[in-house]
C-alpha cells in the first residue's frame, strides 16, 4: 500500500456518525495499551496521527482514520481497549454493546485485527473476543504486537503459546508485529489489502510465516 494521505476523520459513538461512503473498513481490537495506536501510526508511516497514551482505557469511541484521502481506499477503525478494570462496569457494558452492533451489522467491515501482546499468554478477554469473532464468522487476523521485545529465537515459542491459548487453527493468519522496527508491516498490509479487495503490491520485506516458526519448534 502506497500511503499518499492519511487523516483522522471522526470519533463515532454510534451508527449515525459512521461514514456513509461504503469504503472498506479494517477494525482494530485489543486490550488497553496493547499497541493499537502505535500500529496505526507505523502502518501509515505517521508519528502521531493516532495518539498513544499511558492512560489505559482512554479511547472510548470508534476512531476512524481514512487512508488516501480523495482516492478513498479504506478506513482503519480503532476500538476502545477492553479489559481495563478502572473503567466502570456501565462504561464497559456500553462499549461492548456499541462494538457488538458494529461488528455484526456494519456492512463495510472487511477484517478485524485482534491485537495481543506477544510477550504474554492471551488474556481471558482476548479469548472471549477471539471466540466471539470465530462464532459469528467475522474475518479476522491476530496480530502479536511488541515483537521487538522478544528475541527472534523465542518467536516460535511465543507464537505457539498464542495459538494454543486462543485455540487458533494453523491456517489462520498470525502476524508478528513491531511498531518500533516495522517488523510485519508489509505482511499485514498484504492481508489487509486482500481482505479489502484492493490490488496487491509486492512487499518490500520478507514475509514471516508464523506457521513455519511453529513447525520448527
Amino acid at each position: 500500500m502506497k500511503i499518499k494521505q492519511s487523516e483522522f476523520v471522526i470519533s463515532a459513538v454510534g451508527p449515525s456518525q459512521y461514514p456513509e461512503d461504503g469504503l472498506p473498513e479494517i477494525s482494530l481490537a485489543g486490550r488497553s495499551n496493547v499497541g493499537k495506536s502505535s500500529l496505526i501510526n507505523k502502518m501509515l508511516l505517521r508519528k502521531n496521527l493516532a495518539r498513544t497514551s499511558q492512560q489505559p482505557g482512554k479511547t472510548q469511541t470508534l476512531n476512524y482514520y481514512k487512508i488516501n484521502g480523495e482516492l478513498g481506499e479504506l478506513y482503519f477503525v480503532d476500538f476502545p481497549g477492553y479489559g481495563y478494570a478502572k473503567v466502570s462496569k456501565s462504561e464497559r457494558e456500553a462499549w461492548g454493546k456499541m462494538i457488538e452492533r458494529y461488528l455484526r451489522d456494519r456492512d463495510p467491515l472487511k477484517l478485524v485485527l485482534q491485537l495481543v501482546d506477544v510477550r504474554h499468554p492471551p488474556s481471558a478477554d482476548d479469548k472471549k473476543m477471539y471466540e466471539w469473532l470465530s462464532h459469528y464468522e467475522i474475518p479476522m487476523a491476530v496480530v502479536a504486537t511488541k515483537a521487538d521485545k522478544v528475541s527472534r529465537s523465542q518467536w516460535p515459542k511465543h507464537v505457539k503459546m498464542i495459538r494454543q491459548t486462543l485455540g487458533m487453527p494453523g491456517h489462520e493468519p498470525l502476524v508478528l508485529f513491531s511498531s518500533e522496527t516495522g517488523q510485519g508491516r508489509d505482511e499485514l498490509w498484504s492481508i489487509i489489502m486482500k481482505a479489502a479487495g484492493l490490488p496487491q503490491e509486492t512487499p518490500s520485506e520478507p514475509l514471516i510465516n508464523a506457521q513455519e516458526t511453529e513447525d520448527n519448534t
